[in-house]
């Protein structure tokens, strides 16, 4: 534009002694440029000042936005619709913590938090397939629902009672759990109450701490009214011969005492892991570390598969003193730089193990040791999909064939080990351990037949009387400051999926199995045709 201003002057001056006419319209011209070159800048820092704005929304206020659509008409005669994204502010309500003169705190629980649950986003998004076990968990007390009496005979199996009334939450324990397990789950019921306000309907539970179920479907009959139906009892893992309600773990917001992380901070971290040695790269053996001296024989047969004076085993097991290793800093058992190994093996401890959901993080080719328990997200992953099936009463002769066909086949053995890896990642957010816990509450809320009741010996917990008192800068603050919910969602929980109709769940069984046998037949045809050489 200023080019055109420049030449027309120059023209001007060159005829100054020409026709005056031509002047007189060179003179028009000109003037008309220039109130157009006024308008363009206009336009142009209006242009720029809007663009100054998004930019300062994006960046400065946050990364939580909402979609607003805007229509602007052209020609008058053309509409055309965009979508912006504008961010929304989102008040984070922090820990409040009162600091007293003499270095200590009192706390009680907030008022100003929000009560009522409002998301500002709409989703249609479904939950993973591991909640239509849900409802196979809960089965069992449709028809009779739960009364006072039916709950009550749970209390011998409990480390606590819980009690959710109006939103807030009591607690009467009866027998302390081992290390934090029971601070950290009753931590993260906290934090589900902060995330979903007013979602949980009143309810009592009772909660047990140990690893092994105790609700064994042996010990109850329909026929016998004395029995039935088995009193509600939650825990971490369940077994198909037991009525134990399947929960999350503890280890979810932090295990301090082996310096594990809560799971939204480790799960990063493996994810980092994952990046550093490529799987080609990785040494071609099975890894597994962890405490071999625990109740059950199944991981001290597991030590023995290390040795053989015929061939090499293809495994690498190491065994984990967590006393030395606490001594020693936890410098040597970080999870996230255990990801070396093309193949990392997972086999249950006294029951279900913790450790699941790390090893399957991995990117590895998890090798799987049949399990007897369960937790909530495993029962939908698929063998050979998700992972390679190991038997139990094979241990040793399976593992070696699963790493002989893996360095055979190492694009089939990578991608078992992505999708699992994958799988965890992406079904463990956790969003979406949250929106398990809620919709296993309101079913179970639903069921109660009873008035619910604070017992005169429980205590109202909240974010803020757990974790203010601890103000010695050790790990247990530590998770529950990075695992603290400082605000609702602003997306409500998942879509749960359609549960397992009739007969659905058993062909999904079945499928499992068959593909079970199916990877046994092919290591009894190896291990045939090595004996005859």
């Amino acid at each position: 534009m200023r080019e055109n201003i420049h030449v027309a002057q120059a023209t001007e001056d060159h005829h100054h002694q020409r026709q005056h006419k031509l002047a007189t319209s060179l003179s028009s011209n000109l003037a008309k440029t220039r109130a157009t070159a006024k308008i363009h800048i206009f336009v142009f820092f209006i242009f720029l000042f809007s663009a100054s704005l998004s930019w300062i929304f994006t960046f400065v206020l946050g990364e939580s936005i909402f979609q607003v659509t805007s229509v602007f008409t052209i020609n008058s005669k053309k509409s055309v619709t965009t979508t912006t994204n504008i961010p929304k502010t989102i008040n984070k309500i922090q820990l409040n913590c009162t600091l007293l003169n003499n270095n200590t705190t009192t706390q009680t629980c907030p008022s100003n938090y929000p009560t009522k649950f409002e998301p500002t986003i709409t989703s249609s998004e479904t939950c993973p397939d591991y909640f239509r076990w849900i409802q196979q968990d809960l089965k069992v007390w449709q028809e009779t629902g739960i009364t006072r009496e039916t709950l009550e005979r749970a209390k011998p199996n409990s480390h606590f009672r819980l009690v959710i009334k109006s939103g807030r939450l009591y607690v009467d324990q009866y027998v302390k759990a081992y290390q934090t397990r029971d601070v950290f789950t009753i931590w993260g019921i906290l934090q589900l109450l902060r995330m979903y306000p007013g979602q949980i309907p009143d309810l009592e539970l009772l909660f047990l701490c140990y690893d092994k179920p105790a609700i064994w479907k042996r010990d109850f009959n329909k026929t016998r009214k004395d029995t039935w139906p088995p009193p509600p009892l939650f825990r971490y893992c369940g077994h198909r011969d037991a009525y134990d309600i399947v929960f999350p773990d503890w280890s979810f917001w932090g295990w301090p005492e082996v310096n594990i992380k809560e799971w939204k901070k480790l799960s990063v971290a493996l994810q980092e892991g994952n990046k550093r040695v490529k799987w080609k790269d990785r040494i071609p053996y099975a890894y597994w570390k962890g405490n071999p001296h625990v109740a059950t024989p199944i991981r001290k047969d597991l030590m023995r598969c290390s040795f053989s004076d015929k061939y090499d085993p293809m495994v690498r097991l190491y065994a984990q003193d967590w006393r030395i290793e606490s001594k020693k800093g936890f410098k040597g058992s970080n999870l996230e730089d255990q990801c070396t190994h093309r193949y990392k093996i997972y086999i249950e401890g006294e029951a279900w193990s913790v450790s699941e959901k790390y090893i399957l993080s991995c990117d590895s080719m998890t090798l799987l040791v049949k399990p007897e328990y369960y937790d909530f997200f495993i029962r939908s992953m698929v063998p050979m999909k998700h992972y390679w099936p190991i038997r139990q009463n094979n241990k040793c002769g399976d593992l070696k064939f699963a790493v002989e066909w893996g360095n055979n086949n190492t694009d089939k053995a990578q991608v078992i080990g992505r999708q699992g890896s994958n799988y965890i990642m992406k079904n463990l957010e956790m969003k979406y351990v949250y929106d398990y816990m809620l919709y296993v509450l309101q079913g179970y809320g639903k069921l109660m037949k009873l008035d619910v009741t604070v017992p005169e010996n429980a205590t109202e917990v909240c974010s803020e009387t757990m974790a203010c008192p601890i103000t010695d800068g050790r790990m247990i603050r530590e998770c529950m400051d990075d695992s603290l919910v400082m605000s609702p969602s602003v997306m409500p929980a998942c879509v749960l999926p359609q549960p397992y109709g009739d007969g659905e769940l058993e062909r999904f069984l079945e499928k499992q199995e068959n593909v079970e046998r199916e990877v046994e037949k092919w290591t009894d045809e190896y291990w045939n045709l090595r004996s005859r050489k």
